[in-house]
């Protein structure tokens, strides 16, 4: 289980491209479709949505990947 965070929260995360930021602006706590795929979320271990600070790309990962930036 990772950190609980909240919307507006400015994160950032490792990524293929390197070090990525962004802000979070959705919450997931159930199972949900994104990008053709299921991502599996709960109450204990929601899945974030967030938005990169430097395109309009948007990204779903678990607390556990996210730091505070």
């Amino acid at each position: 289980m990772g950190q609980k965070f909240k919307i507006g929260d400015k994160v950032k995360w490792n990524s293929e491209a390197g070090i990525v930021s962004g802000t979070i602006i959705k919450i997931h706590t159930k199972d949900f479709n994104y990008k053709g795929y299921t991502h599996h979320a709960s109450e204990e271990e929601p899945q974030y949505e967030i938005k990169s600070s430097k395109t309009d790309h948007i990204a779903a990962h678990k607390g556990k990947a996210l730091k505070i930036f």
